[in-house]
């Protein structure tokens, strides 16, 4: 029996117990109420999403090609619109997240106004992005499946059983717009206690997988920005076990860690290690600090830290700021070694914030964490900060100077000129683009492939084309021909906006709650009739 006819006799059931002060229930439309709303708190869907992603792990694990996907969203209703444009397009969300950007929290979330990626944002307004990004799924949930009822009852009503058997099945097949999201934490926004904290919130606001940062928590610094400032190992795998912590006191036990590492661009640190022996974790992150080694106190001069690494005395070298830094061309060791570390304590997944997308640069880091951890694997950041055009027409300008070939056409420093678009050299480039994700999951153990701040750009753009458009010469045939006609066409469900905003399932509510007497929207009248 399907979970809707279950619905239906548990109602029906309920109904005959209660009596005639019930006589007014219908068991089917409660039981409709019910399966459209089958995720009843946060925790219900972090339970349900942690166990798709578990899942995904596994069968990328075995099978590289079956790596998963996601765009950062910074509103609830653009995270409703992927999920439904997803599942129209490819018929399933399988293998489709949805990714909380700090960054865009930080950009157009906050109360302060815009802000950049510094933690300066109130972090209760996390958690809230997460639970509104979860009402808007289930919304979209309640909406599409209140559409199978209208098309059940018309079936009934028309006697077609062959229509009706075909709804019932999409009705007991439904698949729910509610998928993971990994939801970013910053650097913890504090010490260990602030980050559990933090952390529980999200969770309970629906997030299975939480990504969490090596960066001293006050000197946040977005991760394509320069000042970037790590901390040692301890402090961060403590940040990690308060995560863990947090998962297990509400029983999400399988909740994902997203161990993210800033060090290949981070050149500085705000702390000296604490070391108990030679080669432990705080000596392998001291060794790797700037400075000149001394052979006396004459050579300490006043204000001077030394700490003994490799054997010796080292004097590092400290800035105006107080900060220390690390030797130059050290990043990619640093990395490594963040990303062994958190993996054996604690941490599922690894993210590596790059300066540019190339799959070799990625692959070695990861081939070297592989020797150690061999079923590590990444989330990676598919940046906007990334110039992809000329990133990628140049690793093919350089790989044709490799092999031999005449780049005499081509100036590498102004590859990105419109002048090239119909070259040989751009078609590959953008070849390259279109497979680096599958290249990337194959060759360097990227499990998941997101892009931050999409909708920041595509909202930008839209924007900027509506306005040159509207406000010019082409007046309103600027929305008409550029929007409208386009959302008709293409089938976007939002050309009937009132539809989206909830306006039917309330028609269905007041049917429910009074019957004949109900007061609806949905009459010929309504002009969103204009529309099919």
């Amino acid at each position: 029996m399907s979970d809707y006819k279950k619905a239906i006799d548990a109602v029906a059931s309920l109904k005959a117990v209660n009596g005639a002060p019930w006589e007014g229930i219908n068991p089917e439309f409660a039981a409709r109420m019910k399966v459209q709303n089958r995720f009843k708190t946060g925790l219900d869907i972090a339970r349900y999403t942690a166990k798709i992603m578990r899942q995904d792990m596994a069968e990328y694990d075995a099978d590289s090609s079956q790596y998963t996907q996601s765009l950062g969203c910074w509103h609830g209703f653009i995270g409703q619109q992927k999920l439904i444009s997803i599942k129209k397009h490819f018929g399933t969300t399988k293998k489709s997240y949805l990714y909380l950007s700090g960054w865009m929290i930080a950009a157009l979330r906050s109360e302060f106004g815009p802000l950049p990626d510094q933690s300066m944002h109130e972090k209760t307004s996390v958690p809230a992005l997460i639970e509104e990004l979860y009402t808007f799924l289930r919304q979209a949930d309640a909406r599409e499946m209140g559409g199978l009822f209208r098309a059940l009852d018309a079936a009934r009503e028309a006697g077609d059983a062959a229509a009706e058997a075909e709804v019932q099945a999409k009705i007991d097949n439904f698949q729910t717009h509610v998928v993971p999201i990994i939801a970013d934490i910053d650097a913890g926004f504090g010490n260990e206690e602030a980050t559990y904290l933090l952390a529980k919130k999200m969770i309970e606001a629906g997030a299975c997988a939480i990504q969490i940062e090596n960066q001293v928590s006050d000197e946040k610094q977005c991760g394509h920005q320069d000042g970037k400032v790590t901390v040692p190992h301890a402090d961060f795998l403590a940040k990690i076990r308060a995560v863990r912590y947090a998962f297990l006191e509400l029983g999400v036990d399988d909740g994902v860690i997203v161990a993210r590492t800033d060090s290949l661009g981070a050149g500085l640190t705000k702390q000296i290690a604490v070391t108990n022996e030679p080669g432990d974790l705080g000596d392998q992150y001291n060794a790797f600090l700037d400075g000149d080694y001394v052979e006396s106190a004459d050579d300490i001069a006043n204000g001077d830290v030394v700490v003994k690494a490799n054997g010796k005395l080292l004097r590092p070298k400290r800035l105006a700021s107080g900060l220390f830094q690390f030797k130059k061309g050290s990043g990619e060791d640093r990395c490594v070694l963040d990303c062994i570390t958190s993996l054996q304590n604690g941490a599922d997944l690894l993210w590596i914030e790059t300066e540019k997308p190339h799959v070799g640069q990625i692959g070695g880091m990861v081939n070297r964490i592989r020797e150690v951890i061999p079923n590590a694997k990444l989330v990676y950041n598919n940046s906007p900060s990334f110039n992809w055009t000329l990133n990628f027409r140049q690793q093919v300008f350089d790989a044709m100077v490799e092999a031999g070939q005449d780049v005499s056409a081509y100036d590498r420093a102004s590859l990105m000129s419109v002048e090239y678009d119909d070259t040989e050299l751009a078609i590959a480039a953008d070849e390259k683009i279109r497979t680096f994700q599958r290249d990337a999951s194959r060759e360097a153990g990227i499990f998941h492939h997101l892009i931050t701040l999409p909708t920041y750009h595509t909202a930008a753009l839209s924007t900027d084309n509506l306005a040159k458009e509207y406000f010019g010469e082409a007046g309103m045939l600027g929305y008409v021909a550029n929007v409208q006609r386009k959302e008709i066409r293409q089938s976007i469900a939002c050309v009937k906006h009132q539809n989206m905003a909830g306006s039917d399932m309330g028609d269905d509510h007041k049917e429910y709650f009074s019957g004949d007497a109900a007061l609806k929207a949905s009459g010929k009248d309504n002009t969103m009739n204009q529309f099919g």
